[in-house]
């Protein structure tokens, strides 16, 4: 009789007389963490633009022209040109045929060829082994021996990955464990990227902010760290410490003195090293440079080297390259337990391989081509504009944010954003009381102009202060238009609510 009530509290009458049945899985029956994940980049604000993308496509009237999304770090998606080379040898691995026609260069036909040979049948559309193509990761081990001035690098220690996120996001699983005030707990800067968060979030991880130094250029100060990992201590058990350098979505580029005290403190709080370096080429500020956090580490000697715990992470994604859609990336482990490398090797070979486009291309990126070769120049001619005309811009929005009563925009010293403080006046902030500040502040902007941004909300910031985050990736000449369109409606909007 319990079986037969269950049936039919089920099951119902629709109206032409079809039995339908309750959902099996329900947002009340759900995994819990999911619910918790938010991912700010594309949130609310992102769908509303793509709205209006699709009314404006309609002919529907609006106050301006075209939505630009200054919300993602998407390269080619705010016009940056791939590099040629790159697209060359992707297309003679995705088309071998193409080997014999002539309009390619012979590195570009040479390259393609040894990364083919790499692959089962001599087909990029084949499986690689689960830890990467063993040729794509002796040459990650290589460039990674050069970067870091000839600190050995073990091809064994790297992990091909699906982007920069896949490993971060393995990482992680790896490290939660625990239950109560036993659970683990990872410490993240804020502002933060909102992967770190939602992967937390969807782990049942517990999250442990610190607090970037915003008057001091977003720096990271040891005694904040001192004070979050005390405070979290009495509620959760701290195991890993992530690091985004250069920063996202603050800009900031660390100092070797920073890394050395950072590592200083993982050692002495027993903390796994988590460092996101996806951005090591996006160096712009006079006076700063990327320092990997592992040459950082062999350097201070073996009472370092030889102990603590590290993963950094790079990609296709960023830098000159820009290729965000093919999803390459690596990691690299440093004094990983063999008993736990073991079973990182299992749990990254249950998703078989990362994409082998992806791996292609990372190969390029650490493999690029050398002084002598057919492409080199013109390369070096890509590869120098690109990064160049990032700079300039970094500059530019530096310098516009800073003219506007209300705002005020720290250097972009490095990656591919501007974290501006704004200010919202207090009518604003109380009639909106359904949504956080910046947030209101944002969505206006959209409506207004046609100008995507994030809030800082989505990335955390101090309570009582309020940002956005503003990518620096459009055109130079779209970059002016967007800056001059965000300082007259922040005149626009603080005038309507003072």
């Amino acid at each position: 009789r319990v079986s037969s009530t269950l049936t039919e509290a089920a099951a119902a009458m629709t109206d032409n007389g079809m039995m339908s049945r309750a959902k099996v899985l329900t947002i009340d029956n759900m995994n819990p963490t999911v619910k918790k994940v938010e991912y700010a980049v594309r949130g609310p604000i992102v769908q509303r633009a793509v709205e209006l993308e699709r009314e404006l496509s309609e002919g529907m009237k609006k106050p301006f022209a075209e939505v630009i999304k200054a919300n993602i770090g998407d390269a080619h998606a705010m016009g940056q040109q791939p590099i040629t080379f790159f697209r060359q040898v992707l297309a003679l691995c995705s088309y071998p045929e193409l080997l014999s026609d002539s309009t390619f260069p012979e590195d570009a036909k040479s390259r393609a060829c040894r990364i083919l040979q790499s692959c089962g049948g001599f087909s990029m559309g084949s499986y690689s082994a689960s830890q990467g193509i063993d040729s794509v990761r002796q040459d990650v081990a290589q460039y990674i021996q050069r970067r870091d001035g000839g600190v050995p690098c073990d091809p064994d220690n790297i992990y091909l990955t699906t982007g920069a996120s896949d490993g971060i996001v393995t990482m992680l699983k790896l490290l939660v464990c625990g239950e109560g005030t036993s659970r683990a707990g990872v410490m993240i800067s804020i502002p933060q990227y909102p992967l770190y968060s939602a992967a937390l979030a969807e782990l049942g991880a517990v999250q442990i902010n610190y607090y970037l130094n915003e008057e001091a250029c977003w720096s990271l100060d040891i005694p904040e760290l001192q004070r979050a990992v005390n405070e979290a201590r009495r509620y959760c058990n701290p195991r890993a410490l992530c690091i985004i350098n250069p920063g996202n979505p603050t800009g900031q580029v660390q100092s070797r003195q920073c890394i050395e005290d950072v590592i200083r403190f993982a050692a002495k709080e027993r903390l796994f090293l988590m460092a996101d370096e996806v951005y090591q080429d996006n160096v712009y500020a006079d006076g700063c440079q990327f320092h990997s956090f592992k040459k950082v580490l062999f350097e201070m000697g073996p009472e370092y080297s030889e102990t603590v715990e590290l993963a950094s992470f790079h990609s296709t994604s960023k830098c000159y390259m820009g290729e965000c859609g093919f999803r390459g990336g690596y990691m690299e482990i440093i004094n990983m337990d063999d008993d736990v490398k073991a079973q990182l090797t299992k749990l990254v070979s249950v998703r078989l391989c990362p994409p082998v486009p992806g791996q292609a291309l990372m190969d390029l990126v650490v493999n690029p081509p050398q002084p002598g070769e057919p492409s080199y120049n013109n390369f070096i001619k890509e590869r120098t504009a690109t990064l160049s005309a990032l700079a300039e811009k970094a500059k530019l929005t530096e310098q516009v944010l800073n003219t506007v009563e209300g705002i005020s925009c720290n250097p972009v010293q490095g990656a591919m954003y501007s974290f501006p403080r704004i200010t919202i006046p207090e009518k604003a902030v109380q009639e909106e009381k359904g949504q956080a500040p910046d947030m209101f502040y944002c969505m206006k902007m959209l409506e207004e102009t046609g100008i995507c941004l994030v809030p800082g909300s989505g990335f955390g910031q101090k309570d009582g202060t309020y940002h956005f985050r503003m990518t620096i990736l459009p055109p130079k000449d779209k970059l002016q238009i967007l800056l001059n369109n965000v300082k007259e409606f922040h005149q626009r909007f603080t005038l309507q609510y003072s």
